[in-house]
């Protein structure tokens, strides 16, 4: 097995819907949809909003989850995710409503958008195209419609430089968000170092991602994360769920702390079949950080395995996308471990098309 994910030509007979290419242009992806937004033009109105809501399902929420912990410090409105058909009834001409949809045909965003344009929300979108490219198009909102050139996949989930960074663009653009040239430039730096040591042609023996393949190879995972890496996390067990076919949550200090430890007990099963994967970030508050220690030592009192990461960036962002990164490896190598292609999502693909017939 060792030898296997070190062995290019064996890891593409499983992935021949070009997964592995997509992650390595996670880089041009935040390149393209950032040049892209400078040119957008948001009317200044829409920096006076009370609120945002980001209308959104799976892949294409991601981006506000991250938005949301990693510049929790700087928002100046609340920010909320509605994964569903309609939005909140406090949604009025004070909220800007952005829908985003990858493919532009998610139906539960489609039908948010509506909902949106009758509650007289201000409304911005981002998307590849379809539906929502045209819907936005005819009723002249702001909108990153972009071309997934560097997506060769062609699924939502390998398009996170566009989704989740897309966001980030729109946000600033829009006046929610301020992210510098400078600021950009270390996420463009970040994701070429951590690819450098985690992408396929990194030895496993000195490779973080395919090391952690291994571990939680028939096991269930569970990330642990706090503060900024609440949203990443959320990424990581996601990218685990879809790429890796593998059950997977994520879990955040200090709120695991005043419950979830006592569930470690039973079933017994546990000892066998979970691992955690515990974040470590020098930029957590002191608290926290002798939390996640001392909640390892619960894991090590219970005899369930852990595994912990030390992230080397400096920055909260430039930790987000590094934690991005390495979910993205460490899921895709733990997909070909489980004999799985990672693009295609079967059971979802099934489950939309049986609700189409109604």
């Amino acid at each position: 097995m060792a030898a296997f994910l070190d062995d290019l030509t064996e890891m593409s007979k499983l992935d021949v819907n070009h997964a592995r290419e997509s992650m390595e242009q996670l880089g041009s992806q935040v390149q393209q949809i950032w040049n892209q937004a400078q040119s957008l033009e948001i009317d200044p109105s829409y920096r006076e909003v009370k609120q945002v809501v980001v209308a959104g399902m799976g892949g294409s929420a991601l981006g506000t989850h991250v938005i949301q912990t990693v510049f929790k410090e700087e928002l100046k409105v609340p920010v909320l995710v509605v994964p569903d058909y309609s939005l909140p009834e406090f949604v009025n001409a004070n909220t800007l409503v952005i829908t985003s949809s990858y493919s532009g045909s998610t139906e539960e965003t489609l039908a948010a958008a509506e909902d949106a344009k009758k509650k007289g929300a201000k409304i911005a979108g981002i998307t590849s195209g379809g539906k929502l490219a045209e819907w936005l198009k005819s009723n002249n909102y702001p909108a990153l419609i972009f071309e997934p050139t560097f997506n060769p996949s062609n699924s939502p989930r390998m398009a996170m430089g566009y989704s989740i960074f897309g966001q980030i663009a729109l946000f600033a653009k829009a006046g929610i968000l301020n992210i510098s040239e400078t600021e950009y430039a270390a996420v463009m730096k970040t994701i070429a170092d951590c690819q450098l040591r985690m992408s396929t042609g990194v030895p496993q023996e000195i490779n973080p991602a395919k090391l952690l393949a291994f571990e939680m190879h028939d096991r269930l995972p569970v990330v642990m994360v706090a503060e900024h890496l609440e949203g990443v996390g959320h990424v990581f067990a996601n990218c685990i769920n879809e790429n890796a076919k593998t059950f997977s949550e994520y879990r955040v200090i200090p709120e695991l702390n005043h419950h979830l430890m006592e569930g470690l007990q039973f079933p017994e099963s546990n000892k066998l079949t979970m691992i955690w994967v515990s974040l470590h970030s020098q930029l957590y508050a002191a608290s926290n950080q002798r939390r996640v220690e001392l909640t390892e030592e619960v894991l090590e009192q219970n005899h369930i395995e852990f595994r912990s990461y030390d992230l080397i960036s400096t920055t909260k962002l430039e930790q987000a996308f590094e934690v991005i990164v390495f979910g993205a490896y460490a899921s895709y190598y733990l997909a070909l471990l489980n004999n799985q292609n990672p693009t295609p999502n079967p059971y979802v693909d099934w489950f939309k098309a049986e609700l189409k017939k109604g």
